[in-house]
């Protein structure tokens, strides 16, 4: 056994998929308060509902791409 069982594209598309999850969670920090008996809006602005999430389901679309995705050789599935 030579071969691994991910392409070194997909394995790029994957490290690729991992960072932009990353970030979409990075997006969603902040907003909170330092007083607990103060209400901070700040926490339901559109980067955190719409933004953020939309960000981490194009990272689980490229990671699941990355795994799932044809190799492009024909040779491999000739063996």
């Amino acid at each position: 056994m030579d071969r691994m069982a991910i392409t070194p594209k997909g394995l790029r598309l994957v490290l690729a998929g991992v960072l932009v999850m990353v970030s979409g969670y990075i997006l969603m920090t902040g907003g909170g308060s330092d007083d607990p008996a103060v209400f901070n809006y700040a926490m339901f602005d559109f980067r955190r509902l719409v933004a953020a999430p939309i960000v981490i389901l194009a990272g689980i679309v490229v990671t699941v791409v990355g795994i799932m995705g044809k190799s492009g050789s024909k040779e491999e599935g000739k063996k």
